[in-house]
């Protein structure tokens, strides 16, 4: 059994029930739950100031009781931080890092130092959920006791193949966000998938374009694409919709691209090695991901 320490970084949640729940539902499965006193602070969106939340990211660290830090939830925060963290101690902390959303960014800068991280359930929309997804605990504990999982996505494409490599990504404007900062991870190679929420289609194609000008999506295999969920069509889409976006992006970009992958502001989640090494197979039928903790042997 692990040790789990809940922190908050990014936003606050003002319902403290789903921490109190989250804690609830580890313990009875056996694990021990430290809890962070970021937790009850709030400052604006955030969870305390700057300097409280850096602090409680340097605590997470520096806690030998710790086994697994989760994030409270994502939001927004962790920009304000990545030159003031110490990214090499948290590699070399001995600690998984968990979360997804704006998590992203920390997760990318502890790849730029080595580390690799699950991207996974976080405190308050998953754990603390008040009817938790059993696909998205099936998996993580999967995740966390074997070190590896797969998935099986039916959805027939064109692209036919298979490929191995470092899997990385997270959330899309997160990623767009990093391009040319020493935060970007630089991965030749690699499986990129994607997820966002509440971004029409437009700027979803913008955000990928950023990541194909700078080189980014030159440099991967194939690029795999979760949950876009969450925005509204404008009245100047004119029926362009995700699905006419992402039948352009395959005309325009020479990677593939596969869609279904279950990540992202969703119940039914995966939990991802962030930095990880995965295989990418595709037929007739659809494509799978094996994937597993360790990273690839070359990178």
């Amino acid at each position: 059994m692990a040790c789990f320490g809940f922190f908050a970084p990014s936003g606050f949640v003002s319902d403290q029930q789903v921490v109190e729940r989250a804690a609830a539902r580890l313990r009875e499965l056996g694990h021990a739950v430290v809890l962070d006193e970021s937790l009850l602070c709030c400052d604006t969106r955030f969870a305390g100031d700057d300097d409280t939340r850096l602090a409680s990211i340097e605590r997470m660290a520096a806690d030998t009781r710790v086994d697994v830090a989760v994030a409270l939830r994502g939001g927004y925060g962790l920009s304000r931080l990545l030159d003031r963290i110490d990214f090499p101690r948290l590699a070399s902390s001995g600690k998984l890092w968990v979360g997804h959303s704006d998590f992203t960014v920390l997760q990318s800068g502890l790849l730029c130092a080595g580390g690799v991280s699950l991207h996974g359930p976080m405190v308050a929309s998953d754990f603390g959920a008040e009817a938790p997804s059993a696909f998205t605990l099936e998996h993580f504990a999967r995740m966390l006791e074997t070190g590896r999982d797969a998935i099986r996505v039916d959805a027939p494409h064109t692209w036919r193949g298979e490929a191995t490599g470092t899997l990385w990504g997270g959330n899309l404007s997160m990623l767009a966000h990093l391009a040319g900062t020493p935060w970007m991870p630089d991965v030749e190679g690699g499986i990129l998938y994607l997820e966002d929420i509440a971004e029409p289609p437009f700027r979803i194609e913008r955000m990928l374009h950023q990541l194909q000008f700078t080189g980014v999506l030159g440099r991967q295999q194939a690029l795999l694409l979760g949950d876009f969920g969450g925005y509204r069509p404008g009245a100047t889409d004119n029926g362009f919709d995700f699905d006419a976006m992402v039948d352009y992006l395959r005309q325009r970009f020479e990677l593939p691209i596969l869609s279904g992958l279950p990540i992202g502001h969703v119940p039914d989640k995966l939990t991802l090695p962030f930095g990880g090494t995965a295989v990418l197979e595709s037929d007739e039928g659809g494509w799978s991901l094996d994937y597993r903790l360790e990273r690839i042997s070359n990178s």
